[in-house]
């Protein structure tokens, strides 16, 4: 049979269809049907973002101040606190993408990327990638936006993670999952 391996010494199941139940602007909303292993049948429906994923930045405007944006969330129906971020367009690879995504946000560029991996959210049922980049050793560049007003640049020090933590308008786990891959990053570079 052809099983996708999953790691671990397991083999995954072999998706036998793909049907589109919607397709929006942004997402494409899919239905699966999956043959496992064991023989038993189930279908899924999933969300796929599409393309080739999204990237949100950590830019450190020195040695020990954050940089965020709070600007206006859909989702959640109030302005979110959290980090520059966006789609990876065509052409571009993540990093190239985060320094356009830094620019158009906060109007800095970073002599410095570094990608920090890869996250999902929800992967049961989001097929997407987000990578998460740390940038340094910025300087002002700005380029226009997408947004329909500009994002509220926060200076945040380092030292007070905890404090950030505690934010009520800092709720999205990416942003908080790239604070922690942020953290380990330094703490191995001899800074936490």
């Amino acid at each position: 049979m052809d099983h996708r391996p999953t790691g671990h010494g397991r083999t995954g199941p072999r998706i036998v269809a793909t049907r589109t139940l919607a397709r929006t602007r942004i997402f494409h909303v899919q239905e699966l049907e999956l043959r496992f292993p064991n023989g038993t049948h189930v279908r899924y429906e999933r969300l796929d973002g599409g393309g080739r994923g999204a990237v949100l930045v950590v830019p450190l405007r020195d040695p020990d101040t954050l940089l965020l944006v709070r600007e206006y969330a859909a989702g959640t129906e109030r302005y979110e606190l959290g980090f520059p971020k966006g789609r990876i367009e065509s052409g571009e690879d993540a990093l190239t993408a985060a320094g356009r995504e830094m620019r158009e946000e906060i109007g800095y560029g970073a002599r410095r990327l570094t990608a920090l991996g890869a996250l999902t959210i929800a992967p049961g049922y989001i097929r997407a990638h987000t990578h998460v980049v740390l940038a340094r050793d910025l300087y002002e560049a700005p380029l226009p936006g997408d947004e329909p007003e500009p994002p509220e640049v926060v200076p945040w020090p380092l030292d007070d993670l905890s404090g950030l933590l505690e934010r009520p308008d800092l709720s999205e786990a990416r942003t908080l999952a790239a604070l922690l891959l942020t953290r380990e990053h330094l703490r191995r570079e001899g800074r936490g």
